[in-house]
């Protein structure tokens, strides 16, 4: 299989595309066409390990990684990914929870794909390969720890200053000899501008070897994308009923994950996707018109995006405002709705929710009732309520127990390094960070 830009340039392969990360025209990877499956193609498939070796085995057609892919979806889902009631005498839905892997989050499963493909791409000798990510929050914790310790790969990790909660910061800075966290005067678009500059700077790219690991990256949507896939089927399997999802996006690359399931001939219904008030999604989709803005700062913290990336994706592929608001919903959710939504939740359902999930659960209430109840809907947790303690205990009045995994990564030494939103202090924190 090939990958063309969105923006033109001669299609690759799947490893140059998760090697690259971003092609040469400065256009994100898209498949030249997805693959078209039929529900009793995953017949004999029980497990969401199984299901994403069938799904990805057209992906990896030609690729060096082919035969290596049964040992790399093992590894990717190695930890449960459960779909569970979410439900009171008046109101029904499931809750899918993607933070059960080791960095509490749903960033888990592309870090750890990406990881498995480029540390078996990559040769240890030689150039290392340099992954450099910019993160709202989730992304590059996970990253750098589906990365740590991994020979020939070194890691750059972009998060803007003050703008994470505590332990997220912990979880971005707490990582090996080649791990190198940046913290940035700015917000993530800084970071995401930074990335993207140094990703077609000559001069830079003469001394490092650059990928991403961010969801510019196809290698994250695929493995994100087998999550929503083996959902529905399952739901599908006991129920009958094609499940609408609500999913919280910021980078809108979760939520494109979603669309590209459902676009594969899996059993998914509506999909609506949840913002906070970074509103460019759901007012794009309202009125046809893309306006970057300055991120605002919200509870959501990780879905504080202004200019998200993968609408180009979502663009390329499906076209523009007046098609994709056939396809998909989107509305926004303010931090005081966040703060309602947590404490309902609790006093209702009995979980504590993080920000992020409760703007899901926050659009799904908002849903018109007919359409609430006459339909199936899971909505889509993306982090463990516990990485954001700060915000979400206060409003419940009671302590978020700590997954194991996470108190781990809390008793770690930190280390990190302050730096101006230039791309000239970029790189001379990586020529000292990498080459000390």
């Amino acid at each position: 299989m090939k990958f063309r830009s969105t923006r033109g340039a001669a299609a690759v392969t799947l490893d140059q595309a998760l090697l690259e990360g971003i092609a040469a025209d400065g256009g994100l990877f898209v498949p030249e066409t997805l693959p078209r499956f039929q529900l009793e193609d995953f017949a004999a498939c029980e497990t969401i390990a199984e299901v994403a070796e069938l799904l990805l085995r057209p992906f990896f057609a030609g690729s060096a990684l082919a035969n290596e892919l049964h040992a790399i979806v093992r590894e990717t889902y190695s930890f449960p990914i459960p779909c569970k009631p979410f439900t009171t005498a008046t109101q029904k839905a499931w809750l899918l929870e993607l933070f059960h892997g080791p960095t509490a989050a749903f960033k888990d499963v592309g870090a750890r794909f990406l990881a498995a493909c480029l540390s078996r791409l990559n040769p240890t000798s030689g150039t290392p390969l340099t992954i450099l990510v910019a993160t709202s929050g989730d992304t590059g914790g996970a990253v750098a720890a589906a990365f740590d310790g991994r020979p020939g790969i070194q890691v750059v990790v972009l998060f803007p200053n003050g703008r994470v909660s505590a332990r997220q910061q912990q979880q971005l800075t707490c990582w090996g000899d080649n791990v190198l966290s940046l913290s940035v005067d700015g917000a993530f678009d800084d970071c995401q501008a930074l990335v993207k500059a140094a990703f077609v700077d000559d001069e830079l790219c003469q001394r490092y070897r650059f990928s991403s690991a961010n969801s510019i990256n196809i290698g994250r949507l695929l493995p994100q994308s087998i999550y929503y896939a083996f959902t529905s089927l399952e739901h599908f399997r006991v129920t009958g009923r094609r499940p609408g999802f609500v999913v919280p996006t910021g980078n809108l690359g979760n939520g494109l994950a979603c669309v590209m399931a459902r676009d594969m001939g899996f059993p998914l219904g509506d999909i609506v996707l949840a913002v906070n008030e970074n509103k460019l999604i759901a007012n794009y989709l309202r009125d046809g018109n893309w306006l970057p803005a300055d991120s605002v700062e919200t509870l959501a913290s990780a879905m504080d995006v202004g200019n998200p990336s993968n609408m180009e994706r979502l663009r390329a592929m499906h076209g523009e405002a007046d098609q994709l608001r056939r396809m998909l919903r989107a509305f926004a959710v303010t931090n005081d709705e966040i703060e309602t939504e947590i404490q309902a939740s609790n006093e209702e359902f009995g979980a504590a929710v993080c920000p992020h999930t409760a703007t899901a659960i926050h659009v799904w209430r908002r849903l018109p009732p007919h359409e609430r109840t006459a339909k199936d809907w899971i909505l889509v947790s993306t982090a463990h309520a516990a990485k954001f303690d700060s915000v979400v205990e206060p409003l419940i009045g009671q302590q978020v127990p700590l997954p194991p995994e996470l108190a781990r990564i809390l008793d770690r030494p930190s280390h990190e390094t302050r730096i101006g939103p230039t791309l000239d202090a970029l790189s001379r924190a990586m020529d000292h960070g990498l080459n000390s």
